[in-house]
């Protein structure tokens, strides 16, 4: 006798299907944006190698733009290689740096609340961009196999999956949704009106909310202190 059950044939939800992606300029200005922080970050709080590591990512940025200018329609291993490349440099340099402002704080050689609230907030912000992206680049296998709709199975629960009727009938999850997540998460350090379903998502945003608690929680408390 079979152990096995007939289980119903579920319909194919709203959401799982393919459209004509999504421009990629968004993800490309905030990667500008976060290159140029970590530019400008101290010495003291960045790696020796900083100017070459971002003139590193920018090149990967720019390779981006040169081999797919235009929308993310098609899911290419050789982009999204690169793609997620250029998020793990971006990702190493953000925690080496956020490692010497602990540091920093902890030894109490910061002592200029202004600087150290201005060098904080660059960080913390970097990883808002970095963790977005990581999740931008990992639902459903990349925003090209979302295009193309070859993974019916989602790793975030956005509120319009659960609520089609207001939503629109075209709307699929755009850079700006895990932008939008990620400040949330980064924020109230846990998820907000978007659920993690996947094993990695559940880690990536527990991972986001102990850095930023950390972060977040020193600095102010350190420049509390300066201004006392």
């Amino acid at each position: 006798m079979s152990d096995s059950y007939n289980l119903p044939h579920l319909p194919t939800p709203h959401w799982h299907k393919p459209h004509h992606g999504e421009p990629r300029w968004p993800v490309m200005f905030v990667v500008g944006i976060v290159i140029a922080l970590q530019l400008l970050l101290p010495k003291t709080l960045s790696l020796k190698s900083q100017p070459y590591i971002c003139a590193i990512e920018g090149l990967m940025a720019l390779t981006l733009i040169i081999i797919n200018p235009g929308r993310i329609s098609l899911h290419r291993v050789s982009t999204r290689t690169l793609g997620i490349a250029l998020t793990s440099v971006m990702t190493a340099s953000n925690i080496a740096s956020a490692v010497h402002l602990i540091q920093r704080l902890i030894d109490g050689s910061i002592n200029n609340a202004t600087s150290l609230l201005e060098f904080g907030g660059s960080i913390w912000i970097c990883n808002i961009v970095i963790f977005s992206l990581w999740y931008w680049e990992f639902d459903r296998q990349g925003p090209g196999a979302r295009a193309m709709a070859l993974d019916p199975y989602p790793d975030f629960l956005f509120p319009q999956m659960n609520t089609p009727e207001f939503s629109k009938p075209d709307w699929s999850p755009s850079y700006f949704d895990y932008l939008f997540t990620s400040f949330t998460n980064g924020t109230a350090f846990s998820p907000t009106d978007v659920m993690p379903l996947s094993k990695w998502a559940k880690m990536l945003m527990m991972a986001q909310s102990a850095l930023s608690l950390v972060t977040v929680g020193l600095v102010i408390a350190r420049a509390v202190n300066i201004l006392k």
